[in-house]
């Protein structure tokens, strides 16, 4: 168990710039996104949770499962969510902080700004804002996602944006937009995106693709697509890429430890399940909600928040007509009182997702005793600033903007636009 004088070493070395000036007295060990992804691949066939943190309690829930596990985790709240929810890219880090004092959290914690979603051009521009504000509030790792525009527009805003996030941070890109089993990712489309950035000096800890997963609530009769992943990974691997995989929640137990065995896969994103589980609705083994002949969920009595809470925010779905894939949108009119409930409540709330997240990180993620492994490197490198994996080797001439146009133009096109971008 990270402890000390290797961890109070590290907590002087180790924070980012924004988390020493944000948090000057602080013991909770908020590192960049490099830190984990390296500690992942040190222990090797490694991934890690990055839990979308729609409420609170998750928060608590997840970092509890870390500390038991000895494991580096990732926070991780999407530019969508923070729509619907309290929590958001400019407050998870205070969060973070403070439950990591609260509970005496040890374990090295990255803070990832989740599918910073950019679905039309004119998007680019406003984000040179909201990135470096972010960064300013605590972000210690950011996924880039223009995924859902064309191939070529997708490398361009990659390009454009990576000037505003600092060098130390973890960086994460995605190609193929997520959309189920449609559309999926190609070996040549995640070249294209990778090779264009590796001439520009760019090189990210990250890809996520699409392959095969969908988002939310709903359940894939065929789920990640291990064998399609392998191979992409491999067309990669001169470029010292990691995998992140999405919709991780609802897949099969053995395909997830297939992914964290056979491919480079580093970081695993679980949101709805986690949701799920600090209400108390009931899941299936895997994550998925399970839901009655009705099509409405089903809450267990001795789970999650009262009956009396349920049964209220239950009323204000149907109120507003929410479809059960829509009660993502509870999240914000409900924290509050998801707070107000008995202690004995939000600490059974807790438990939920800490169970939960503890078998994925020891039983079929491999993560366990990672925490030891990151904070090895930070000594070892004896800075937070753990640089890039990569080296340039592809030829800048060759990835200007109107060389960048010529070589989309032979990428086989693909609908764009449609995909459910939330984890």
């Amino acid at each position: 168990m990270a402890q000390g004088k290797d961890f109070t070493r590290a907590l002087e070395i180790g924070r980012p710039p924004n988390i020493a000036r944000l948090f000057p007295n602080s013991k909770a060990l908020i590192v960049s996104g490099k830190v984990i992804d390296r500690a992942m691949m040190k222990k090797g066939k490694a991934m890690t949770i990055a839990a979308n943190a729609r409420n609170s309690i998750v928060i608590r829930g997840v970092l509890q499962a870390a500390q038991r596990a000895n494991a580096a985790v990732i926070l991780e709240i999407a530019k969508s969510e923070a729509g619907y929810c309290l929590i958001s890219m400019w407050n998870l880090a205070r969060y973070a902080d403070t439950i990591c004092n609260e509970l005496g959290i040890t374990v090295p914690v990255a803070i990832h700004a989740d599918h910073f979603g950019l679905k039309k051009q004119p998007e680019v521009g406003k984000a040179r804002t909201d990135i470096p504000s972010m960064f300013d509030a605590g972000i210690t790792s950011i996924a880039i996602d223009a995924s859902h525009m064309p191939d070529e527009e997708n490398l361009l805003a990659n390009l454009e944006l990576n000037r505003y996030i600092p060098s130390w941070a973890g960086y994460e890109t995605e190609v193929g937009e997520i959309k189920g089993k449609e559309g999926l990712s190609t070996p040549e489309e995640a070249l294209f995106l990778i090779r264009g950035l590796n001439a520009n000096g760019i090189f990210p800890d990250w890809i996520a693709l699409n392959n095969g997963t969908t988002h939310g609530i709903e359940a894939s009769d065929s789920g990640i697509d291990v064998e399609l992943t392998k191979r992409i990974h491999e067309a990669l691997a001169t470029y010292a890429m990691s995998g992140a995989q999405h919709g991780t929640s609802g897949n099969h137990y053995e395909r997830l430890k297939r992914i964290a065995t056979e491919t480079r896969t580093t970081k695993a994103n679980v949101a709805t399940a986690l949701q799920m589980l600090s209400w108390g609705v009931k899941v299936n083994e895997f994550g998925n909600a399970v839901l009655d002949e009705q099509k409405n969920f089903i809450k267990l009595p001795d789970a999650g928040v009262t009956e009396e809470l349920w049964a209220e925010m239950v009323a204000y779905a149907q109120g507003k007509s929410l479809k059960a894939g829509d009660y993502k949108n509870l999240n914000l009119p409900f924290e509050n009182k998801l707070l107000a409930q008995p202690k004995e409540i939000r600490e059974r709330m807790a438990k939920g997702v800490e169970d939960f997240v503890y078998d994925l990180l020891v039983k079929w993620f491999n993560a366990s005793d990672t925490a030891d492994l990151a904070i090895e490197t930070i000594l070892e490198k004896g800075s937070y600033d753990l640089g890039p994996k990569a080296t340039r080797i592809e030829d800048p001439a060759a990835w200007t903007p109107e060389k960048i146009a010529s070589h989309a133009r032979k990428l086989e096109k693909k609908e764009t636009g449609k995909g459910n971008y939330d984890d």
